[in-house]
């Protein structure tokens, strides 16, 4: 699978991968060194390959650092890459014989539940906790479980248009209700799957990007940031906080203050979002945190369709993880993949069906910002803010006519000949010979 998305990638962007110059690589559920074993297939370079684990986000905190290598001058070009194959059920420990470093986040959600108008909570841990923060919000703000439903629901009616997504059902909101209850406030269909997938980015300085003439489909990380917790989570009593609320307010606080925006401002910038909705729970109160709507008000939101096509913004074009699905490592980069085809050409529309309206309305060539968010339990949040960059140009060649189709809304596998034209020229007819396409 990491094969597979790099070779998409390195495609996309029309460069092998000898203009590659440091690579990090992202998953949860792996042997060391799983990283060099899914880009040698691509070549030995000897270039440093860093492997990540950052729980959920994963994935974005290998683009963090990636971004940070070109950003800093260290790299011209880096690669991003994220996998994970999942085991069936719900999340659990691969070291049955020492404290999990998420159990603090499990006690202290227990420990929230005393003050929760709904009581004790039951079930696996990670919905338990999503499903007390949602609950918190409910008790403070008067959201209720139709809006959870309706947030699913929504995410659902968009993958359908998502060739990559695990789930194209399209799930009415009475049908997400009425879905098995894995606790309180949550059904079947509110949760996140376990998944199966990869996803790569390729980030590059502006000299690269016109030397290799990119300015067509180059998309800008105009900010981007990494929190983690706070004494907040633990010390707050608030189930929320466990969640990453505070620290996911922080993080998108800073990236709209890298962009030049006053504090509270820039979001009637954003246009379109990708938004980790592990459970429908977290979206909601996410709405609040990364500052879309005014404090307390996520589900008016809902209630007025601002969430969705037609709307103030749409959430979730991809379906979101909650049908698109959840492989832990891969789960951010597929995010910003997705927010960076609704910011390329609109016409024809290089996210197909997916593709959010209004964008690129106005006089300015970059249009609206896209946002990403992509947080971890345990903890960490990155939160992304994209845009077209001043030089964009709509003109030439792209990854379209490089890969022979338009993999933004059209998924094919990858063939050996794919892999043939964008591997090293030290690449390993050992390596390659074993590779599973």
């Amino acid at each position: 699978m990491g094969l597979e998305a790099a070779t998409k990638a390195l495609l996309d962007a029309g460069i092998t991968y000898d203009a590659i110059e440091t690579a990090f690589v992202g998953y949860c559920y792996g042997d060391s060194t799983c990283g060099q074993r899914a880009l040698y297939g691509l070549g030995m370079t000897g270039i440093p390959i860093t492997n990540v684990n950052n729980n959920c986000s994963t994935g974005s905190t290998a683009l963090y650092q990636a971004n940070n290598a070109v950003k800093s001058g260290l790299a011209e070009c880096a690669l991003a890459l994220g996998f994970e194959r999942m085991a069936p059920g719900s999340l659990g420990t691969h070291f049955p014989d020492r404290t999990p470093p998420t159990q603090p986040f499990h006690d202290a959600t227990v420990a929230a539940e005393d003050r929760l108008a709904s009581g004790r909570n039951h079930g696996p841990g990670a919905p338990r906790m999503f499903a007390n923060a949602a609950q918190e919000y409910f008790d403070g703000h008067g959201a209720e479980v139709t809006h959870l439903a309706q947030i699913a629901s929504k995410n659902h009616r968009h993958s359908v248009n998502n060739p990559y997504s695990q789930f194209r059902d399209g799930w009415t909101t009475e049908q997400v209700l009425a879905a098995p209850k894995i606790n309180k406030q949550l059904t079947k269909y509110m949760c996140s799957p376990t998944s199966d997938g990869a996803a790569c980015c390729i980030v590059a300085s502006e000299a690269f990007v016109h030397a290799h003439k990119l300015e067509n489909q180059a998309i800008e990380i105009v900010a981007q940031a990494l929190w983690t917790d706070t004494v907040a989570t633990f010390e707050s009593g608030s189930a929320m906080e466990v969640v990453g609320f505070g620290m996911s307010r922080d993080c998108a606080d800073q990236v709209f203050a890298e962009a030049g925006f006053a504090k509270g401002e820039g979001r009637d910038q954003v246009g379109v979002v990708e938004l980790h909705d592990c459970f429908a729970a977290n979206e909601l109160i996410m709405y609040d945190a990364l500052g879309l709507c005014s404090p307390g008000e996520a589900h008016k939101m809902v209630d007025r369709g601002d969430i969705t096509y037609g709307g103030k913004y749409v959430i979730n074009p991809s379906g979101g993880l909650e049908a698109k699905g959840h492989p832990l490592g891969a789960t951010g980069l597929g995010m910003h993949f997705y927010i960076s085809m609704q910011l390329r050409d609109c016409e024809p529309s290089r996210a197909g069906p997916m593709q959010a309206p209004g964008l690129f309305d106005g006089p300015d060539v970059r249009g609206k910002y896209g946002l990403v968010h992509n947080i971890g339990i345990g903890g960490a949040v990155v939160c992304s803010l994209l845009r077209r960059p001043e030089f964009f140009k709509a003109q030439g060649q792209d990854g379209r006519d490089r890969l022979g189709y338009n993999h933004a809304h059209e998924c094919r596998p990858v063939t050996m000949a794919d892999v043939d034209k964008i591997k090293s020229s030290k690449s390993s007819p050992y390596i390659l010979e074993r590779a599973r396409l």
